[in-house]
């Protein structure tokens, strides 16, 4: 008839079609099926009837068909009839044409080697495709052929005909493959067809070069079955009878890295698997041949549309793509098509072929599994050219400390493999990493062990099996590892099942003369067959093949099994039976001694007592929460500090944040909670108190389909508001790492969505956003291609106090406790009765086997404890305990119905239901209905809770609040209850402290990563007492007796993970942060002042430890108003779960968790000398970078952990990292602490802290002290401008009275302030007061530092992105000083902005002077003083930054430093002109600085009026004032009052200047100032609106009256009190304007601090401090010589030791000492009495006063004897001398005659304690005779 098929009948064909035509319309909604004939002839090709097809069954390719090549049998199967092929006739090419092989006719070179790495441009909807030339089969030719033209990825749908291009020379529009195969020189014999010469499809590689890719299937897919819309079969996956070809093989790599394609599943049943052993990489390819699939006609009826298939509705659940990765097994012949953009099939390679037997699941028992192995060392043949990538690197070596020669044999490697196998326990499976920690320990043991011959391995390898009882078995071959495999699998169908006993493991070595040893694994075991295959899986792949098995009904079997009782009995007529027996009665739990059953109808209206005592804790931040708060945020610091700009926080005035959650309903709520009651939002001032709880959801987003929307609108928020830091908080950020370009719907779960909001561009660009990404399981985000830095991680700190966190070590260490009933257990009973059930369902996911045995364990658990005590001896006791704690314990005295929770782990959503399903049904049957809730936890829905047992929750709490329900696990407080924990993964809910049990038999085999195992366990993990890790025996005694009782079963865990303030009257504390630069330094002391916050009467106090008592006390926030003390009836009743510890709470035991098996000996594995769960691969979207790595322990934690896996892994390619940028994100941060530690509470203080900090940075410290004021009880008119007559007429005030002159000497003034009093108490007391200072808000006048940056003042203080230093021109400026007696040269650097400033020469080299306005110009922007800052040390905090505080207005600012510090403040201050003080002065005081600005400035004037007056100037027309101005000059005030009621506000330093300047008949001043701020100022109107005093800081100076009068060049201190005095008494005006007050900051570092004193000669060792008694010796003594400047030495010491000096003097007021030309300070309790010696001077009068000693310091030659006969001393007054050196002192004393009057010895001399190279200072003291 033609149409046969190899014998196969053509009615057989038609009935499966018939068959899959009606399932397909039975399944499907549209009730319009494909017709049945359109699946019989959709194929690609027609084919000539009669022609066999090859290969049809696996005995036809071994009897009937040579050729191992798919490509050729493709060819065979491609011809058009059974007849010899008949020649064809080529067309000769064009004369003048190339004709060569591999070139087109126009000559261009087109085989892929010579053009893959070459840029090809390819149109839109054209594919590159390789052509095989019969004549060049050597080369793949490329083609662009257009799409349309090819088969889809199931061999359909590709249009007749054909368009393309050339590749080579670009010709376009080849319409038929004739003319085309002519053009590219295929020289056929054959009619050239496209099926048969394009034969691949085209891909790029890693290096982005053109590689072959997979074969174009021209062959339609054939299924046995309906199939959905996207072609995957819903047909059993595993049973298919199949060829499998076994070729060269590339690195192994987990099964979702060839995406979600569609059609890419494994139909047969023997699986590769290769994921476990990348170590062993595989040698082995396998494919299946097209000829498994018996073909339809090869006839197209074209009148019929070749549609897609037939699509399956929503509820059909397609068949899992289980592709177990690049080395496994593809479903057809010929791979599919590239599938995304991201993840490309591999290349199969065609090699020998296996046969695989028939039906070998049912005839054997088993499912085997080929581990495909091979070794690293690069030494198979086959290996070198496949398998490169693993091959290790001479670091890699380098670091495991190896070398080449330790590479193991082949030899080698397969006895080591034999032995491993061979020692494996009959219920333990191979694990990759095992292999590899044995493989590098027999490396570094054994590096030069014995070479192993060829001819010797076969009797070793059978030696090394012979001592595993026979679970190894080894089969040697010498053609190929084919040939044994086929032989393996063969001797499985010998003999019936039930009498040979098989071998775990048969290793097939192939001995070949010519490639060396080969070998693989073949998997007989089947227990380790099984979950070796399970294993492969992914959990989407293997939840959809659980949902697929569920559907198709093949759990039929199973679940019938189950429908009896372990006894034999009908288990549904046993219910009914029972629920008839109880005639309406249930179980009440909370009646105590009244009968505990009642009618269904009378017991549901009852309820418990209220119970307050569930809700009466107290909720708080922990000192843990608190210390990981703070080094988060001493990491942000970090990195505004880093300098590299990625954070700017001083423009920042606002927090605001958004929390990213996995897609839980839950998750939101509890996240929600936790933000409304830390009372964060109030805090950050982003809702008020009354809003605060209902918007707190608002700040939480769930990673589903709706957070495009709400990421939209918060990043439009992030960039209309950049002045606010935004962190965006990406909790358990480890769920759904996929990246976005390769996710999909997996299991109904979007995937990828976390890459695509947190990786967006927006995101990374955005210089406002902080991203904090927070999880337990940071390990997918510690792979080399890290977004996060390193340095950029916060791990969790191990800490204790009333309560200690009990979690995964802690598990795994209490099996050593030896306690009878282990917290951490595994269900030996269940295992053993899961194993017996696989046997028999085979068929089954063991998930599947293992939920239904788990459900009938619970059923017949209730009916054991209820109607049918005889089930007992058929449950597990593991069970048995957990259903009667749940049923007994709400039924204790005094208990109220109050129990403890069950959790039960079920990842599949439909077994969850229908456990949920079957659980309540038997509750309710048994009447128990009242006793324990039955929920399902799903992160897709809310929580659904009977009415009833919310009524119990609402009357424990004494709740009032109708519409309260539980929103989250933790509302659950106290209810017994079954929670069946659905999903994929847990998401970082929180259980509440009634959670006991915690259910995790489901999880085995199919978990096999770090990640996937641990957060399982870490359900249970939580904060324990002490007492019960300290002491386990009697914490488990306690726990098995005390614990059944309600009053202490309430308390089984608490979560710190409960931030605690509550408003934001909780959080008012401000802090003191060192410096608004906030360094990382900087915080340490960070929140210095208590907080403000009222406690609640009843809030227990919480003990802490250690140092963080303090910290604690300030930090956690108290219950605050605006939370009711009964919660329940706020606005939020689900707060009321919701509580701290106290200290009297019972004792908290750790949760009992119960594994299978497989789970239990890897968390067991440390102590059992197993692999540990900690070394296992730490994530399934990771890989290892190589097959030898060190060996991973529990030592390593937080940040070693991190650099391990940093170095030992990376991403996946469909991980979202894995195309990260080499440069990890500089404003990403990551928080790693173990599941239910507190970290959600800890990023939420964080943000608290972030907000303090914030407004820290916008505040500074400035000095607040009050001056003393003399009341002169005058009334004066308060004008805007001094009056010179009335200012002459004021008596000058000589006493400094700034309080940072507290410490200086009094002048001797007729009244004594009281000022003066004080001051004595204070020295009597011999405690040093710290400056008061406060804590105030910048205005926009202030003054900055270098951290300071914004739009406005960038190009004032900041270099250009082009400017180098070079712009700024050096300049030296020469002048001679007559005070210093020599020329001076000074050296400026002078911006080019800045040079308009100064006069140049002609020649533009040379500098003249500086420019100078004129006293009549009336500019209402000019300033015309220059301002000149001396500063030192200080280059990054003082305040020089005045661009604010001059409102923008030019001016001139010149900063005085000294030479050593040029290149520091040059870096942070490149657009300032710098005066650079000479070398001499680098160890000089303020004083220097001062004296060198002054003579500067009139040399200057006097230029500038030569200069000025040659151009019709008068001299007297040149401003001669300067601005002698501190680093530290914040802000400046102005004071007023208006109405009699006093104001102040913040003005511009521009204003106050300017008001100075326009002061009338100003050059009759000789220095104006202003007053000192402090926070009385603001409260009182200036007594008097002028003062004639002391000026200091802040100063506008007229140099040209002053010219006569010098600062002292010599000070360290007190220079300013010294020039005031010498500037009085010359008879020159100072005025103080009182309307301006000036702010000082209080800045820590820097300014002209004390020298360091130490010795001369360092080879003193440890040389102890000096005191300055010993700053001063005896000339030529043999005293230690110090090395500190003598004018320093002799000041300090004068502070501290005057009263030796002087004792006359000590705290004597009327008689001061005489200090003549000079204000020294003598110490407080010494007043002096100034006198200046030049003519015409104004001094006191002194008349009549007597003093107690006389001071001369260096005095000059305007003191004579004369002037010093007219003073009257004290008997045993003292007297001072000091001079330069001793000849000058010797001069003194003879010249001012002092020996008349004074008596003097020699041991009276003195020196500095200087070297003779350091000049020291020499003085004499006397006795007045």
């Amino acid at each position: 008839m033609g149409n046969s098929y190899a014998g196969q009948l053509k009615s057989a064909r038609f009935e499966e079609a018939l068959h899959n035509s009606i399932e397909a319309s039975l399944r499907s909604s549209s009730g319009d099926p494909q017709p049945i004939f359109t699946q019989l002839y959709l194929e690609p090709e027609p084919c000539q009837d009669g022609k066999p097809k090859a290969n049809t069954t696996g005995s036809d390719s071994v009897n009937g068909h040579s050729s191992n090549d798919l490509e050729e049998a493709e060819e065979d199967d491609d011809s058009d009839s059974s007849s010899p092929p008949l020649p064809y006739l080529q067309t000769p090419a064009p004369e003048g044409c190339c004709t060569l092989d591999g070139f087109c006719q126009a000559g261009k070179d087109i085989r892929l080697v010579s053009i893959a790495t070459e840029s090809i441009e390819v149109p839109a909807g054209f594919e590159l495709v390789g052509a095989k030339s019969p004549s060049v089969p050597e080369h793949i030719l490329v083609c662009a052929v257009d799409r349309r033209f090819l088969p889809d990825e199931n061999g359909k749908n590709a249009l007749l005909g054909f368009s393309g291009n050339c590749v080579g020379c670009g010709e376009k529009g080849f319409r038929y493959f004739t003319e085309f195969s002519n053009h590219i020189n295929l020289k056929l014999s054959t009619q050239p067809k496209k099926q048969k010469h394009l034969k691949y499809y085209l891909v790029k590689n890693s290096q982005g070069a053109l590689c072959k890719g997979p074969l174009i299937c021209w062959k339609a897919l054939r299924v046995n079955g309906p199939t959905n819309g996207i072609g995957v079969e819903l047909h059993p996956p595993l049973l298919s009878p199949s060829q499998v070809s076994l070729g060269p093989q590339g690195q192994g790599c987990r099964s979702a890295d060839l995406g979600d394609s569609p059609g890419t599943f494994l139909p047969f049943h023997l699986w590769l698997f290769s994921s476990w052993f990348t170590l062993f990489p595989a040698s082995v390819r396998c494919s299946v041949s097209s000829a498994m699939n018996s073909g339809p006609p090869k006839k197209r009826h074209r009148s019929w549309h070749p549609s897609s298939l037939v699509p399956v509705p929503p509820t059909a659940v397609p068949v899992p793509a289980i592709r177990p990765i690049v080395c496994s097994v593809l479903a057809v012949s010929s791979p599919q098509p590239p599938v995304s953009a991201v993840i490309q099939p591999q290349p199969v390679t065609a090699g020998e072929t296996v046969i695989i037997p028939d039906n070998l699941l049912n005839s054997s028992g088993v499912r085997p599994v080929i581990l495909i192995v091979s070794t690293f060392c690069g030494s198979f043949p086959l290996l070198v050219s496949c398998y490169k990538s693993s091959q290790l690197t001479e670091k890699t070596l380098e670091t495991l400390g190896l070398h080449r020669s330790q590479m193991l044999s082949v030899e080698t490697t397969i006895l080591l493999t034999l032995q491993y196998l061979g020692r494996l326990g009959p219920e333990q499976i191979p694990l990759r990493e095992e292999l590899e920690q044995i493989v590098l320990k027999a490396m570094l043991c054994c590096p030069g062990s014995p070479a192993i011959t060829p001819s010797q391995l076969p009797w070793l390898a059978r030696l090394e099996a012979s001592v595993s009882g026979g679970t190894v078995q080894v089969v040697v071959t010498h053609s190929s590892l084919g040939e044994g495999i086929s032989e393996s699998l063969r001797s499985l169908r010998e003999g019936p099942r039930h009498q040979r006993s098989l071998p775990t493991y048969v290793v097939v070595i192939c001995a070949s003369k010519m490639s060396g040893n080969e070998f693989c694994v073949l998997v007989l075991g089947k227990y380790q067959a099984r979950a070796l295959a399970e294993g492969m899986l992914t959990t989407n792949e293997f939840l959809k093949e659980i949902s697929y098995e569920l559907i198709t009904g093949k759990v039929s079997v199973l679940a019938s099994h189950f429908k009896t009782t372990s006894l034999g009995d009908n288990l549904d007529k046993q219910l009914v039976r029972y629920q008839r027996r109880r005639k309406g009665q249930v179980t009440l739990p909370y009646q105590g001694d009244v009968p505990e059953h009642f009618h269904c109808q009378e017991a549901a209206s009852m309820l418990p007592l209220t119970d307050d005592g569930c809700c009466s804790l107290i909720f708080q931040i922990f000192p843990a929460q608190l210390s990981v708060a703070r080094s988060l945020l001493s990491q942000v610091c970090s990195i505004a500090d880093s300098g590299s700009q990625n954070l700017d926080l001083g423009r920042f005035s606002k927090v605001d944040f958004l929390v990213l959650v996995p897609p839980s309903h839950i998750l939101v709520h509890q996240t929600a909670q936790r933000i409304r009651q830390s009372g964060v939002l109030v805090d950050l001032g982003n809702e008020d108190v009354s809003t605060a709880s209902q918007k707190s959801e608002k700040y939480v987003v769930r990673l589903d389909s709706d957070v495009h929307a709400r990421m939209e609108a918060f990043m439009k928020k992030v960039k209309q508001n950049p002045y606010t830091l935004f962190v965006l908080i990406h909790d358990n950020a480890h769920v759904d790492l996929t990246s976005a370009l390769s996710g999909s719907v997996c299991h109904g779960e979007l995937q990828g969505l976390a890459d695509r909001v947190v990786n967006c561009q927006e995101v990374l660009e955005a210089l406002n956003l902080l991203v904090l990404q927070v999880s337990c399981f940071p390990y997918t985000l510690q792979t080399r291609q890290s977004r996060i830095s390193i340095s950029n991680e916060i791990h969790w700190p191990s800490a204790e106090s009333l309560l200690v966190y009990f979690g995964l070590r802690d598990y795994s260490s209490s099996l050593q406790w030896g306690v009878a009933s282990p917290i951490l257990r595994c269900d030996e009973a269940f295992e053993k009765m899961v194993l017996t059930l696989l046997e028999r369902h085979s068929h089954l996911h063991s998930m599947v086997v293992r939920s239904f045995l788990l459900i009938q364990q619970y059923t017949e658990a209730m009916m054991a404890l209820t109607s049918s005590p005889s089930l007992r001896d058929h449950i597990t006791p593991e069970t048995l305990a957990m259903v009667e704690d749940l049923i007994n314990t709400p039924s204790k005295e005094s208990s109220q119905g109050c129990g403890h929770m069950l959790l039960v782990r079920v990842p599949s959503l439909q077994l969850a239901m229908l456990a949920r399903e079957r659980l309540e049904d038997v509750r309710d049957k048994l009447g128990l209905q009242l006793c324990f809730a039955v929920l399902l936890g799903s992160p897709a829905s809310e929580l659904s809770l009977s009415r009833n047992f919310i009524s119990r929750l609402k009357a424990w709490r004494g709740c009032e609040n109708e519409d309260w329900v539980p929103h989250t696990y933790e509302d659950l407080e106290g209810l017994p209850c079954i929670v069946i924990l659905t999903g994929k993964d847990p998401l970082g809910e929180t259980f509440p402290r009634s959670l006991k049990y915690s259910d995790l038999r489901l999880i085995d085999s199919s978990y096999l990563t770090r990640t996937a195992l641990e957060q399982e366990v870490g359900l249970a993990c939580t904060y324990v007492s002490v007492d019960a890790v300290r002491d386990p025996k009697l914490g488990m005694a306690c726990r098995e007796s005390d614990a059944e009782k309600a009053a202490t079963s309430m308390n089984d865990g608490e979560e710190l993970e409960r931030p605690h303030s509550n408003g934001s009257a909780a959080t008012r504390t401000s802090g003191s942060l060192v410096e608004n630069g906030v360094s990382s330094s900087d915080i340490a002391d960070s929140f210095q002042k208590p907080s403000t916050s009222s406690s609640h009467p009843g809030d227990p106090v919480t003990s802490d430890i250690g140092t963080l008592t303090q910290v604690f006390k300030q930090e956690c926030d108290s219950l605050g108003s605006q939370l009711s003390s009964n919660p329940c009836k706020a606005s939020n009743p689900s707060q009321s779960t919701q509580s701290g510890q106290p200290p009297s709470s019972p004792r908290v035991s750790p949760r009992t968790v119960i594994l299978s098996r497989a789970a239990y000996n890897l968390l067991a594995g440390e102590s059992a000398s197993q692999l540990s769960s900690v070394s296992l691969l730490p994530h399934a979207d990771v890989s290892w970078s190589s097959p030898l790595r060190p060996v991973f322990t529990h030592d390593l934690q937080g940040a070693e952990q991190s650099a391990h896996y940093r170095q030992w892994t990376v991403a996946r390619q469909h991980h979202a990292d894995y195309e990260a940028s080499p440069v990890p994100h500089p404003r990403r941060l990551l928080l790693s602490g173990p599941p239910q530690v507190g970290k959600t509470g800890a990023y939420l203080q964080l943000l608290r802290l972030l907000h303090r900090m914030l407004i820290r940075l916008l505040e500074v410290d400035v000095y607040d002290e009050e001056e003393e004021h003399e009341e002169d009880g005058e009334q004066h008119r308060n004008s805007q401008w001094p009056d010179v007559e009335e200012i002459r007429k004021m008596p000058f005030d000589p006493t400094p009275r700034d309080p940072k002159f507290r410490k200086a000497s009094p002048v001797y003034s007729p009244r004594i302030p009281r000022f003066f009093k004080d001051l004595r108490q204070e020295v009597e007391s011999q405690t040093p007061t710290k400056r008061l200072t406060k804590s105030i808000r910048l205005s926009r006048f202030a003054a900055h530092n270098a951290f300071h940056h914004c739009e406005q003042c960038h190009a004032y203080c900041e270099a250009g992105p082009a400017a180098q230093l070079s712009e700024c021109t050096f300049h030296a400026f020469t002048f001679s000083s007559s005070m210093l007696g020599e020329e001076v040269q000074l050296q400026f650097f002078i911006p080019k902005a800045k040079e308009k400033h100064f006069v140049f020469s002609q020649e533009g080299s040379h500098l003249e002077c500086l420019r100078l306005p004129l006293v009549s110009t009336k500019d209402p922007d000019l300033l015309k003083s220059p301002i000149f800052t001396p500063t030192t040390g200080r280059q990054e905090h003082g305040l020089l930054n005045l661009f604010h505080a001059m409102e923008g207005t030019s001016h001139l600012h010149i900063l005085v430093i000294k030479q050593f510090e040029m290149p520091h403040y040059r870096k942070y201050w490149p657009n300032h002109i710098l005066l650079v003080l000479p070398a001499m002065f680098n160890n000089a005081g303020v004083g220097a600085a001062r004296f060198m600005i002054k003579e500067l400035s009139y040399h200057n004037l006097e230029l500038e009026r030569n200069r000025l007056e040659e151009q019709g100037v008068k001299r007297q027309d040149v401003w001669p004032f300067i601005v002698m101005m501190d680093d530290s000059c914040v802000q400046w005030n102005a004071h007023q009052s208006a109405d009699g009621s006093p104001s102040s506000t913040n003005v511009s330093l521009k204003s106050v200047l300017q008001h100075m300047e326009n002061t009338p008949k100003i050059l009759l001043y000789a220095m104006c100032g202003i007053s000192k701020w402090s926070s009385s100022l603001a409260s009182k109107t200036p007594s008097r609106p002028f003062s004639r005093c002391h000026l200091h800081d802040f100063v506008m100076l007229n140099v040209d009256l002053t010219q006569n009068v010098q600062y002292d060049l010599n000070r360290y201190d007190c220079e300013e009190v010294d020039i005031n005095l010498r500037i009085n008494s010359s008879g020159l005006l100072l005025c103080r304007f009182n309307n301006f007050s000036l702010m000082k900051k209080h800045i820590p570092v820097g300014g002209n601090k004390d020298f360091v004193v130490k010795p001369k000669l360092m080879e003193i060792e440890n040389p102890a401090t000096f005191i300055p008694s010993q700053y001063v010796c005896a000339p030529d003594s043999e005293q230690t010589l110090l090395d500190a400047p003598a004018q320093f030495l002799l000041e300090r010491f004068l502070l501290s030791c005057s009263h030796r000096l002087f004792p006359k003097a000590v705290r004597n007021r009327n008689n001061p000492v005489l200090s003549i030309d000079s204000y020294l300070n003598l110490s407080p309790e010494i007043s002096v009495c100034y006198i200046n010696s030049r003519p015409h001077s104004t001094n006191l009068n002194h008349q009549g006063l007597v003093f107690s000693g006389l001071l001369l310091y260096l005095c000059d030659s305007f003191v004579v004897s004369g002037l010093l006969k007219k003073f009257r001393f004290l008997k045993g007054a003292t007297l001072c001398v000091i001079c330069q050196d001793r000849s000058s002192l010797r001069q003194t004393i003879v010249r001012l005659e002092l020996e008349d009057e004074w008596q003097f010895r020699l041991r009276d001399e003195f020196q500095t304690a200087n070297c003779s190279e350091d000049r020291p200072l020499y003085f004499l003291t006397g006795r007045h005779v």
